[in-house]
């Protein structure tokens, strides 16, 4: 008969064991789930003619190694795609010609000019 009280308590120490790992569980699902849920509810720019040049912008100077993405590290320069968002970007420039306010027109030209400074010091 003692042997089967021994036996119960071992049974109920294990389901308690179960339950607190399976709590455990679901807690750290919980946070994982929180955290991932607060990732995505930061704001994001406006999506306007500023943005879009931006963009492009960064695109090109990551292209022309000037963005680093590790600490240390010299970054990777790919000059035919940083050739391209420049591209793209003049493209912009042409086809939105007098159809832009002021500052938009400036900030594009004076980003366009300042990749392609860029673009003509990595070339060397």
């Amino acid at each position: 008969m003692a042997d089967e009280k021994k036996q119960e308590k071992k049974i109920i120490i294990d389901e308690d064991w179960k339950n607190k790992a399976q709590r455990e569980k679901e807690e750290l699902k919980e946070k994982e789930v929180e955290e991932e849920t607060h990732e995505h509810e930061h704001e994001l720019p406006t999506g306007d003619f500023n943005s879009l040049v931006s963009l492009l912008a960064t695109q090109a100077m990551f292209s022309l190694g000037l963005i680093a993405t590790e600490k240390g590290k010299e970054p990777p320069k790919d000059l035919k795609l940083a050739k391209f968002h420049i591209d793209m970007l003049d493209a912009l420039e042409q086809k939105t010609k007098n159809n832009l306010s002021e500052q938009e027109q400036k900030f594009l030209s004076t980003t366009l000019a300042q990749l392609r400074m860029a673009f003509v010091e990595m070339s060397k």
